[in-house]
């Protein structure tokens, strides 16, 4: 007994738990009841009023019917009226389109005449190199190996289109030292035929050194631009490297 003191037990719990069933059930008969209740009502108001339809006059139950039916009968009337309108109007289109076709076949005989052109007699045809005699084959041969003979002529003595380019030069020195005028002298040293030199500048880099930049025009079939690079290049006393700054065609 002094051991069981300590523990915790619940001797009147089916007690308990009959009279919580005992609620529950209560409160489930009191919500059906009333449930039972309405259906009921709703059952006794259909049944009240199928019978006063039954009882009602037969032209009050046929009333909104044949109401439905005269507007349906308007709306179908005035759709045949809009229906023989359109065929009436496809009827004249019909007519009006009939009526350009045939102006139309009418015209087009008289333009196809307007347009025909006049056909030229056969004595109107000139043959300006044919004959009928070998004399005439002759002279007309005669006649087209010179005129051909004057426009290769005329043609060979135009002067033939030159292709040249206008080449500018960056030649870099080795120093700030160098002499630049004398670098420049060298350079316009290179002659040949197809070259030609034009002006120059001086042009500063970086620490009091100058670029000498220069331009020249060449002609293409005679002057190769990785000649003219060379031959600025073997320069070496005063040239260290020689770049193109720009290239046109001319």
């Amino acid at each position: 007994m002094e051991y069981m003191q300590y523990e915790n037990i619940w001797i009147t719990k089916s007690i308990y738990e009959d009279a919580e069933t005992k609620y529950y059930e209560n409160l489930a008969k009191a919500s059906v009841t009333p449930l039972a209740g309405e259906v009921a009502k709703a059952r006794q108001l259909l049944i009240e009023s199928r019978d006063s339809f039954k009882d009602a006059p037969v032209s009050e139950t046929h009333s909104t019917d044949h109401g439905a039916i005269k507007f349906f009968e308007k709306k179908a009337v005035e759709f045949e009226k809009t229906i023989n309108a359109i065929v009436e109007s496809i009827k004249q289109l019909e007519l009006r389109l009939s009526k350009v076709e045939k102006s139309a076949t009418c015209a087009a005989p008289a333009q196809a005449a307007k347009a025909a052109p006049v056909k030229a007699d056969d004595d109107d045809d000139v043959d300006l190199f044919g004959s009928e005699s070998e004399e005439e084959n002759e002279a007309a041969a005669k006649l087209r190996e010179e005129r051909l003979a004057a426009y290769n002529a005329k043609k060979s003595k135009k002067p033939a289109l030159i292709a040249k380019s206008n080449v500018i030069l960056d030649v870099k020195p080795w120093d700030d030292e160098t002499d630049m005028k004398q670098l420049e002298k060298e350079v316009r040293k290179i002659s040949s035929d197809g070259l030609l030199w034009g002006a120059a500048k001086l042009v500063p880099l970086a620490y009091g050194i100058h670029k000498l930049q220069i331009s020249c025009v060449v002609e293409d079939e005679k002057i190769s631009i990785d000649w003219l690079q060379d031959e600025i290049t073997a320069i070496e006393d005063y040239v260290q490297s020689v770049d193109i700054a720009a290239f046109n065609k001319i």
